[in-house]
């Protein structure tokens, strides 16, 4: 048989038929993906294949087989900086949820999601959360960070779960495809999942205010069917978001920006920190470069490990 896998519980997987019945499944023996040192073989929005048997009346799936992905979005593990976790796959996009203060989301945490989604050829949507609590000095800074990613080619929306604002709009980019919901915990992923299908009903919590984070809520990733076409998945929240191992060559070809001019750099291998006559480094000086994001490449060009090393899956 073969299902699409909604849920991953670390040694159980819910998997889905294409007639719709829902099946627990484990893995058979030692499951290993070739190239990929994962901690988790199975992500949610695997494609797998599967056979049943029957213990103590109990009917239950024995994954055997998994199909090709075209994509996925990993992360490093906790203690394992040699190995990944797989997030999900088969992703048609993400939106990567951005909240100003309640909690703050950084501009590196934002470059380095988007730079793995771009490795990963993963179209990421930005959405500017919770600005009905805004004032007017709050939302110049969410009208200049939406700017500065329009500029480089992304999409950017303002969005507001409580007032409603631009959920429709949300709604349609998700017409029929699956779409997966990342960012801090507390930036209120689960809120606007609510809010674009109230049936779901997934759970939420309050921020912390002591430390302006949010409580966990989800502690693994989920994919939901949508009653007006296409999928979601909601994940954990996320405090910090390693870049997987990249030659420091490439990663500059993950920031769109700096891809368009590294052909002017005056070496093929300009890594655009000390170079002469370096065409990013002109932008940069003109302006026609964002400093933060330039700050973020620099980060990641140098292996700043410190800002994610500890960081962990929201458990409880």
């Amino acid at each position: 048989m073969t299902g699409l896998v909604y849920k991953s519980t670390g040694s159980w997987y819910t998997v889905k038929t294409p007639l719709g019945d829902t099946y627990e499944c484990r893995i058979k023996g030692k499951f290993r993906i070739k190239g990929i040192k994962s901690t988790n073989p199975i992500a949610v929005g695997d494609f797998v294949d599967f056979e049943l048997e029957t213990d103590n009346n109990q009917v239950s799936g024995v994954i055997h087989n998994i199909h090709d992905r075209t994509n996925y979005i990993v992360r490093k593990s906790v203690n394992l900086s040699k190995q990944t976790h797989i997030i999900a796959s088969n992703i048609d996009q993400v939106f990567l949820m951005i909240t100003i203060n309640n909690p703050p989301t950084s501009t590196s945490f934002i470059d380095r999601f988007l730079v793995t989604a771009n490795a990963y050829s993963i179209k990421t949507v930005l959405l500017f959360n919770k600005i009905d609590t805004y004032d007017e000095e709050t939302l110049d800074e969410v009208r200049y960070l939406a700017h500065v990613y329009r500029k480089i080619g992304y999409e950017c929306i303002g969005v507001s779960a409580v007032t409603g604002k631009n959920v429709d709009k949300v709604k349609t980019l998700m017409l029929n495809k699956v779409s997966m919901f990342s960012g801090h915990s507390g930036v209120g992923k689960s809120t606007l999942v609510n809010a674009i299908e109230p049936t779901l009903d997934i759970k939420t919590k309050e921020i912390s205010t002591l430390h302006m984070q949010g409580q966990h809520t989800t502690t693994f990733a989920e994919m939901f069917d949508l009653a007006f076409g296409g999928k979601i998945i909601d994940t954990p929240g996320i405090k910090g978001f390693g870049v997987v191992d990249m030659d420091k060559e490439e990663i500059g070809d993950y920031f769109p920006e700096i891809f368009k001019l590294k052909q002017d750099c005056k070496f093929n291998n300009c890594l655009h920190i000390k170079e002469p006559n370096c065409a990013v480094k002109k932008a940069l000086d003109n302006d026609e470069i964002a400093f933060s994001r330039y700050r973020s490449y620099l980060q990641i060009v140098e292996g700043e490990d410190e800002h994610y090393r500890t960081d962990t899956w929201e458990s409880q």
